[in-house]
């Protein structure tokens, strides 16, 4: 079962969330938004609130979030996602869905296979015994040694919580890390997606390289780019106000 958080109301737009995130790492942006759209903050599975699952294949995670939107009788939306989210989403308007999809988001993530890099993220928290540790501090602490980044250590922060007393991940790292290919690998194609789509890059970023062209343009032949300045993976985070002005522009073309 997905967990999900709606805002607002008008016409839907859905947002997919990266790696060892969650729908309300969406939360400002869908606010932002909800005066005009209803936004719809999912947890994809394995993350957050959702049920987990042992095969998270991106065909996978692309079929449960179609039959979510079958299931809440959503007619046309707009789709937004980051990272892994944007690889889901990305299979999602490759390959036949229900309803129509109108215009397509992708936030820093190209449709090609990236090799390992996330292998001292999967070690700090396989070392990290959450049953020692007490606080998020010293969970901080026990992992800063591997995720030297602050940012990027606060962002999985984020998915601490307590249960049965204990702090636990909200996210099943055991299974990202176990079928990590899974969704590193690009997108199958059934056909082009022939609608806009929309790609937004942090120029800081190299995610999406000037490699990628051929290859978007190819898939995504209505696609056009967005680079902002002074960001990184994290745009929507890292400069909202920017990212929000070009997200808003898009979705009122």
């Amino acid at each position: 079962m997905l967990h999900t958080e709606t805002l607002g109301s008008g016409p839907d737009i859905i947002f997919l969330h990266g790696l060892f995130g969650a729908g309300d790492n969406w939360r400002s942006v869908g606010r932002a938004l909800s005066e005009h759209y209803r936004v719809h903050l999912i947890d994809l599975p394995n993350h957050g609130r959702s049920d987990w699952l042992d095969e998270p294949e991106l065909s996978t995670l692309a079929s449960i979030v179609n039959d979510w939107i079958k299931q809440q009788g959503i007619q046309q939306y707009h789709l937004l996602g980051h990272s892994m989210g944007g690889k889901v989403a990305m299979q999602l308007a490759l390959n036949p869905h229900d309803g129509e999809l109108q215009k397509l988001i992708i936030v820093d993530i190209s449709p090609k296979e990236y090799p390992p890099h996330h292998q001292d993220i999967f070690k700090a928290l396989r070392e990290a015994d959450l049953s020692q540790l007490k606080d998020r501090k010293a969970v901080d602490d026990a992992i800063a040694h591997l995720v030297t980044d602050t940012g990027v250590r606060q962002f999985l922060l984020k998915s601490l919580y307590k249960k049965d007393r204990q702090l636990a991940w909200r996210f099943n790292f055991k299974t990202l890390e176990e079928k990590y290919q899974a969704v590193a690998c690009a997108p199958t194609v059934t056909q082009p997606w022939q609608k806009p789509t929309l790609f937004i890059k942090g120029m800081n970023s190299n995610y999406i390289t000037e490699a990628d062209r051929s290859l978007i343009m190819e898939l995504f032949p209505k696609a056009q780019a967005k680079v902002i300045e002074g960001a990184g993976h994290w745009p929507h985070a890292e400069k909202p106000t920017a990212f929000i002005k070009i997200l808003a522009n898009f979705l009122s073309q």
